[in-house]
């Protein structure tokens, strides 16, 4: 744990802002694979402040599972099925053990990814309790910044609330 200073506390103001800029370019109900593990590994780096550790410390990482690595394991898996369940079976058992997987690849396709992986909108979620909790942090005057500091901060952090809620509100 370290404390936060106002050298870090400005850049993770201006990284928000960039990063809420950043997500408002790609599908709010879809997993972006890296978009996920640049979110892992920031709040990996938000987790060591003691002053955020309200907001992130329960915080769970991003899941980047896509609907494609769903499917390939479920597919790896109905073949396997196949070939070793259908040696126990006659003809008649292996077609229809085939078509009830193969519809439930199709069911499978139609899953939402946010059941298995952190959309886009799921990450801007999160992203959105840290800037309001930054925000809370700045407001408490702890950070003791000089004025023009002060409303620099204010600005970055009040764009990427503005870009986060947007997106979220849109997306629904």
């Amino acid at each position: 744990m370290t404390e936060l200073t106002r050298k870090e506390f400005y850049q993770l103001a201006i990284e928000c802002r960039e990063r809420a800029l950043d997500l408002a370019r790609h599908d709010q109900h879809r997993v972006d694979r890296e978009q996920c593990r640049r979110f892992n590994s920031w709040l990996v780096e938000l987790k060591r402040y003691t002053r955020l550790q309200s907001a992130v410390g329960k915080m769970p990482p991003a899941r980047p599972i896509t609907r494609w690595h769903v499917m390939t394991g479920a597919l790896v898996l109905w073949l396997l099925v196949v070939f070793f369940a259908g040696d126990q079976m006659g003809n008649n058992g292996q077609r229809v053990l085939s078509v009830i997987l193969a519809g439930m690849l199709i069911l499978i396709y139609f899953l939402p990814e946010r059941l298995y992986g952190t959309t886009v909108e799921l990450l801007e979620g999160k992203m959105l309790r840290v800037v309001e909790t930054l925000e809370a942090i700045l407001q408490s005057q702890e950070m003791q910044f000089t004025e023009a500091a002060y409303f620099q901060v204010k600005e970055n952090l009040q764009i990427a609330r503005q870009e986060l809620r947007q997106q979220i509100h849109l997306a629904h």
